[in-house]
């Protein structure tokens, strides 16, 4: 391996580690990155900084009490440092009892894909594994990034492939693309991380080509900012949570010009006439004309019309960001791309058709060869217990309640510990003061995390874990064509210790230390995983290093497959042979199994469904401000927070709130005031950035910054001083169907604070 520094691997990209005197004390960014991200300079002050859990700690009424003493003192009492042993001890024998006396179901085993970008030291593959041998838990099913389009897409075309990926990819759009349309944008920021880390962020060189060589971009979306990679890119502002209903009016458009590919219609999908009757208006009375939709969008009806007819008259591709399905009936904006690119007839060629998440995340539409990453295997949850992955706070509000899911009728179990590993719920979750109250039920909480996260500081046990950079590892995105050897290139700091290693005593504890284990080292481990994706990239024609020359070169590069990749197009030339796994096999429009569950918020096919909170909503009235909590540019979700990237973008210690200027102007506000931001759901500080990136009426307000109320004792009245949005987002799921997050379906208002700043102490050790 070259000796300019120790290769490793991130969330958001790979680089070399520089160490002296066997510190960490700065990173070079790998090489092949053309783009490489600003959050990888806060690695070393993370790396050593203050807000390390330093050693195992328990909650101060736990330590003298025991488990289960003042659940009300969470996030408010101070913490007792202990010894390993104790802490294991107190763990293994909470995890016997509630076993033995309430059954695996009980224990809910909580983590977040984005916990590592190593596929061996994956926190919550990890934790799955070990709580699997143990018996089961209660688990969390799909993500916060796209959950109401993994329960919804499996019925429209068989599988959530269009959402998660692959997608058609960017040398195929390069080629025939001439229209690319974008509801959300592609927006450069989220293309800078990846959950599996990468070689090279090339978003913004695909969309440089894209424009150098004459493609149309169309920005539909409230902010300007989302498609910042082409600036010539046309802007067509609209209200957020909107999307459907303006989609919806394109297929008006389409049918009544009699442009709808009704060859395509007939041979690849099905429903195309029930969807046709509720756009015509047949089944409600109201046609979805772009008039209709106008009022509705606040997009012009020509521009809408002009759009529609743009989309049939030249090779045109749809994309739809993932964070429009965060959102009051998510899962309907979805269907209705699908719609929309079905009467249009492109799907399946090149160039064409649609897609979810291109610009979402690093690597999506990334040309390589269809290869499996590494993975530890995880074993199977013999307890068959879970819970849709935003429903945590209904399930320990309500154990022993039914609710709908996918066609199902489920029951939240009554849950008595929390072990947590990896992944921050008091930023991902919305509605946090009510997460806070859902979060003392339980008799116990473990947490096991690298930094005092506020879910760290909600614990009863917190349990010091290691960074990526204090193990080895192999890092690998599966979209991003690299696999990355992650070397060590520090030594654990203070007394933490890798999440296998945790678990590894703790199987130890229970007997089962062998089958965790399996017998292998962490060498071993990392060459056995590596050489299982070995084995089946081979079978796909693509031949890996063996382990110890990837190991020395440092990575390895998946190549490009011959011809571009392009989603649906096996299913476009033989529809018979080449079935989706739907019931008719094909694309469903109208699907009778869907519409056989009855839901009012989600019916068998794309049509409009009023939000809860939207700027056309009758609580616009009081809170006539739509808050978007997109991603930030200056870190990932909420890592890396107390960074340097990350802290100089804060106002006055705030996390940055863009406002238009003309609301800006009736409140009298300016670029670097504070102001409070709130709604019946909470308040929080945010400091002020004047801009029309932003639509009227919109707010641009990043989720991320660690939650930090003023009154930890009871949250839920007081002010949140740093900036978190997650204490105005509504806590329902996006439907029946999908039961998905809905953080971008909230309004809120916006005053001046003129009171004295409280200091922000998220970032300094806990008492």
């Amino acid at each position: 391996m070259p000796d300019d520094g120790i290769m490793h691997g991130s969330h958001w990209g790979a680089f070399r580690a520089n160490v002296k005197d066997g510190r960490v004390v700065g990173v070079t960014p790998f090489d092949d990155d053309k783009d490489p991200s600003q959050i990888l300079d806060a690695i070393p002050e993370m790396l050593y900084g203050p807000t390390r859990i330093a050693e195992p700690h328990m909650r101060k009424s736990v330590a003298e009490h025991g488990p289960g003493a003042n659940p009300e003192g969470r996030g408010a009492e101070p913490f007792v440092p202990v010894s390993w042993d104790q802490a294991l001890d107190v763990v293994a024998a909470e995890l016997r009892r509630v076993k033995a006396d309430h059954g695996n179901e009980a224990i809910f085993g909580g983590s977040y894909g984005w916990s590592s970008a190593g596929r061996f030291h994956h926190a919550k593959t990890q934790m799955q594994r070990f709580m699997n041998l143990f018996g089961g838990f209660t688990g969390q099913l799909h993500n916060y990034s796209y959950a109401a389009a993994l329960a919804v897409l499996p019925h429209i075309l068989g599988s959530a492939e269009a959402s998660q990926g692959p997608v058609s990819d960017w040398d195929g759009l390069l080629r025939e693309s001439k229209f690319i349309l974008c509801f959300g944008g592609m927006p450069l920021k989220n293309a800078q991380v990846d959950a599996g880390g990468g070689g090279s962020h090339t978003m913004a060189d695909f969309l440089k080509r894209a424009e150098d060589q004459g493609i149309r971009f169309v920005n539909v979306s409230p902010v300007r900012e989302d498609l910042e990679g082409v600036p010539s890119a046309e802007w067509i502002p609209i209200r957020p949570g909107t999307d459907t209903a303006m989609i919806l009016a394109m297929a008006h458009v389409i049918a009544s010009e009699g442009k709808a590919d009704r060859s395509f219609l007939d041979a690849y999908c099905v429903g195309y006439e029930r969807f046709l009757a509720h756009v015509m208006g047949e089944d409600d009375g109201q046609p979805k004309t772009p008039d209709w939709a106008a009022e509705i969008t606040g997009v012009p009806a020509d521009t809408i019309r002009a759009l529609a007819l743009a989309l049939v008259e030249t090779r045109s591709y749809i994309n739809m960001a993932w964070g429009i399905q965060r959102a009051d009936h998510g899962e309907l904006p979805f269907w209705a791309v699908v719609s929309l690119a079905a009467m249009v007839g492109q799907i399946g060629l090149m160039g064409g058709g649609f897609g979810f998440g291109m610009g979402s995340v690093n690597g999506m539409g990334n040309p390589r060869e269809r290869t499996p990453s590494p993975t530890l295997p995880a074993g199977v949850n013999r307890s068959d217990s879970w819970i849709p992955v935003a429903r945590i706070a209904d399930m320990l509000l309500h154990p022993g309640e039914p609710y709908d899911f996918n066609g199902e009728e489920r029951v939240y179990p009554d849950t008595r510990l929390i072990y947590w590993c990896g992944g921050n719920p008091f930023h991902h979750h919305q509605d946090l003061n009510r997460l806070v109250e859902a979060w003392r039920r339980p008799e116990t909480v473990i947490v096991q995390d690298i930094w005092w996260t506020a879910t760290a500081r909600h614990a009863d046990i917190a349990l010091p874990a290691t960074t990526t950079l204090e193990r080895n590892d192999v890092g690998s995105g599966g979209r991003d064509p690299y696999i990355i050897a992650m070397h060590k290139a520090a030594e654990p700091v203070a007394d933490s210790r890798s999440d296998h290693d945790i678990f590894t005593s703790l199987s130890d504890r229970m007997g089962f230390k062998e089958a965790f284990t399996e017998g292998r080292t962490e060498r071993e481990w990392l060459e056995h995983i590596y050489n299982v994706s070995r084995q089946l990239a081979s079978r796909r024609g693509v031949e890996m290093p063996g382990f110890d020359q990837f190991w020395e070169n440092g990575h390895f590069k998946v190549p490009k497959p011959a011809e571009p990749f392009v989603m649906l197009s096996d299913f476009r030339a033989d529809p018979d042979e080449r079935a989706l796994n739907t019931p008719s096999g094909k694309i469903e429009l109208f699907s009778e199994r869907v519409a056989g569950f009855g839901y009012d918020d989600c019916p068998g096919y794309a049509a409009w469904r009023e939000p809860k909170e939207y700027l056309g909503s009758a609580a616009a009235a009081k809170y006539p401000l739509h808050m978007l909590s997109n991603q930030p540019k200056t870190r990932l979700h909420s890592q890396m927070d107390a960074g340097g990237a990350s802290r100089r973008s804060k106002i006055k210690g705030r996390e940055p709130m863009w406002i238009n200027t003309d609301d800006a102007a009736a409140r009298d506000l300016k670029d670097g005031d504070v102001v409070r931001v709130f709604n019946d759901r909470g308040q929080t500080l945010a400091g002020v950035i004047v801009s029309d990136i932003v639509m009227p009426g919109v707010i641009q307000f990043p989720t991320g910054a660690w939650f930090d109320p003023l009154d930890r004792k009871s949250p839920g009245a007081a002010l949140e001083k740093h900036g978190n949005p997650n204490v105005l987002t509504r806590d329902e799921g996006t439907s029946k169907l999908g039961q998905g997050p809905s953080a971008h379906s909230a309004l809120v208002q916006v005053e001046r604070y003129d009171g004295d700043l409280p200091e922000v102490t998220v970032h300094q050790k806990p008492v």
